[in-house]
């Protein structure tokens, strides 16, 4: 499932795509058909992400509200489009350019009440300026749950998915099993500045890099990482490599439901003390 930096991307690419023109909607596969129709032909105002929802936001309070799931995704081109091709839920056609979309979990429209109901269901999102830590941070200080959970539920951080939840607790020298209850404010102040700066980095370079200068491919004279999501990790899907910090193998379990990897050496179980998060350093 893309994460939140995924999204915020789409959002911006859309935006330059299509912000300021009429845009015409329609639904080839016939699932998203009366939502297409009353979007047909209005001016797209602006897009947003919040977490990992995408927002359109048409003329005359009409709000298309897309969320990739697993399986969805976007293709764009220049015009004139292709002709539709397997399942298509949506197809969007502006001045110049397309815009595809196939098997979301959601595509529908909304108006700005159930568009609000749905981000009050929200947490707070690192990608956002109007992000609120501190809202997070007391849904995590009030439960006793993993914080690998805790990063994962889109209730309390929106947009973090597996891989920034597993890196981010590597990066900050934490068992993922540490219970919300034992994460004090300097610590986590330092775990929503790590998780927001490596979030804006994804933005930036469209793929998710966590490792600190001095354990790139380059700094270690070792090849690089070899994987369909791309990006230099510590411990997602390193299960058996050595760690790149101390050389002892990643393990890898299951948390929530959720593929778990850490560093037994570097995320010892017992809950520590203090803080031990790794600044970056370039």
């Amino acid at each position: 499932m893309p994460e939140g930096h995924t999204i915020h991307r789409l959002a911006a690419r859309h935006r330059e795509l299509f912000a300021g023109q009429p845009v015409r909607a329609s639904s080839p596969q016939g699932r998203f058909a009366a939502g297409a129709a009353s979007i047909d032909g209005r001016v797209l105002r602006d897009t947003e992400a919040f977490g990992k929802h995408l927002f359109h936001h048409y003329e005359g309070d009409r709000i298309l509200h897309v969320h990739l799931g697993l399986y969805g995704k976007f293709a764009d081109g220049e015009l004139p489009a292709p002709e539709p091709v397997g399942q298509l839920r949506m197809v969007l056609t502006g001045n110049d350019r397309w815009l595809e979309l196939r098997g979301p979990t959601a595509c529908e429209v909304l108006d700005p009440a159930a568009a609000d109901l749905l981000r009050a269901r929200l947490g707070a999102d690192p990608l956002r300026d109007d992000a609120d830590p501190t809202m997070a941070y007391a849904r995590v200080r009030s439960s006793t749950k993993p914080l690998f959970a805790l990063l994962l539920d889109q209730s309390v951080v929106a947009g973090c998915g597996l891989i920034y939840a597993n890196e981010v607790l590597f990066r900050a020298g934490l068992a993922p099993e540490t219970p919300g209850t034992a994460i004090d404010p300097a610590r986590w102040t330092a775990i929503w500045d790590d998780l927001r700066a490596l979030m804006k980095e994804g933005v930036v370079r469209g793929r998710i890099d966590t490792v600190h200068s001095e354990h790139t491919p380059e700094a270690m004279r070792r090849a690089p990482r070899v994987d369909r999501h791309g990006g230099e990790v510590y411990v997602y899907r390193r299960p058996g490599q050595p760690c790149l910090v101390c050389g002892t193998a990643i393990t890898m379990g299951a948390m929530a439901g959720r593929n778990l990897y850490r560093c037994p050496s570097c995320q010892p179980s017992a809950p520590t003390t203090g803080s031990r998060s790794r600044k970056r350093t370039g």
